[in-house]
């Protein structure tokens, strides 16, 4: 009985891993679709990116 419990768990496991992959491309998708119809997918510009760098840099330290 204890063997049966062991080797369910690597099926179990590797369904949970393929599911949250799934998720997250299927996710991927939704947004990439998003960003195309709303034409949010520009470029920042300079002083976008400078307020982002500095932010992350906040964040680290």
């Amino acid at each position: 009985m204890a063997e049966n419990a062991k080797s369910m768990v690597l099926p179990v496991v590797l369904a949970a891993v393929f599911a949250g992959l799934g998720r997250m491309v299927f996710q991927r998708i939704m947004a990439g679709r998003a960003a195309r119809e709303n034409r949010i997918s520009v470029p920042p510009d300079a002083s976008t990116r400078a307020k982002i760098s500095d932010a992350l840099r906040g964040i680290r330290s």
